[in-house]
């Protein structure tokens, strides 16, 4: 209950006092639509309790969209693209159940892993980025880089003697995403770096993969059988792994636009 003085200063200067709590607890949205809630309340003759959650919840909503945006800027996907996007006619092999359960994040808290394997063109890198953005909007902080882009981090950390503090400040990101990894095969130093960060996040963080290469053949990869296999044991421990099939979707647009109008080719040509 309101001592007097609080009673005495609401009912004088409302306006205000309600800005300088609101000031006071950071919350903006509260501030901004509090007035304009109240005549909404009035005219419908809301009680005190919901026009209390009507508050909250816009405030709250309006924090959970800022941290979403916020988060997503962070992840620094290459693209925005969404798992309700993604044509999975293209791919009947592959599994509506797990990717229905990899939409949930439920693997995240475990420190589970995703790998998708697949050739080029198939949609790994669009399930990849879908699968980051449930999870930024989920409240896990999401890093998404190439594989090479990876590696170009992990030897400039180790160039400069701070691999160990690369590698645990990686650690506040719930969920690194690495792509590509198998187009440009590594040197000894990069294989070993790369081996390291998958070891550091082993039951720590979440790791999701694409690659277009089968687990056979990632020795050619990683330039030895054994630091793959090693790898490999680590990573798929925990995981779930889908594989996709199928031509290039870049591919197969193109052969449909020259179904359609066998001239394309002729432009193309033309204008490249």
């Amino acid at each position: 209950m309101l001592g007097d003085t609080t009673r005495g200063h609401v009912g004088t200067d409302l306006a205000a006092h309600i800005a300088y709590l609101t000031r006071v607890m950071k919350t903006p949205t509260i501030t901004a639509i509090w007035a304009d809630l109240a005549v909404t309340a009035r005219r419908e003759g809301w009680s005190h309790e919901e026009y209390l959650v009507a508050v909250l919840a816009r405030q709250v909503a309006d924090r959970e969209a800022n941290g979403t945006a916020l988060r997503t800027a962070a992840a620094h996907f290459p693209a925005i693209k969404s798992l309700e996007d993604f044509n999975t006619d293209h791919q009947p092999g592959l599994r509506r159940d797990v990717l229905a359960h990899l939409a949930t994040t439920t693997y995240i808290p475990t420190a589970g892993n995703v790998v998708l394997l697949g050739p080029p063109g198939v949609g790994k890198t669009h399930l990849a980025i879908g699968l980051g953005i449930k999870a930024v909007h989920a409240g896990h902080p999401v890093l998404f880089d190439t594989a090479t882009g990876w590696i170009t981090r992990l030897r400039d950390a180790h160039q400069h003697t701070r691999l160990a503090h690369e590698l645990h400040r990686l650690r506040r990101y719930r969920l690194l995403i690495i792509d590509e990894v198998g187009y440009i095969p590594f040197d000894h130093e990069a294989a070993n770096l790369f081996f390291q960060l998958i070891s550091s996040r082993y039951e720590q963080g979440s790791v999701l993969v694409t690659s277009n290469m089968p687990f056979g053949r990632w020795g050619e990869v990683f330039g030895d059988d054994v630091v793959a296999a090693a790898m490999i044991d680590r990573l798929v421990h925990h995981a779930e792994v889908l594989t996709l099939t199928g031509d290039s979707y870049r591919t197969r647009t193109r052969r449909e636009l020259l179904a359609k109008d066998p001239t394309a080719t002729t432009r193309t040509t033309r204008t490249t």
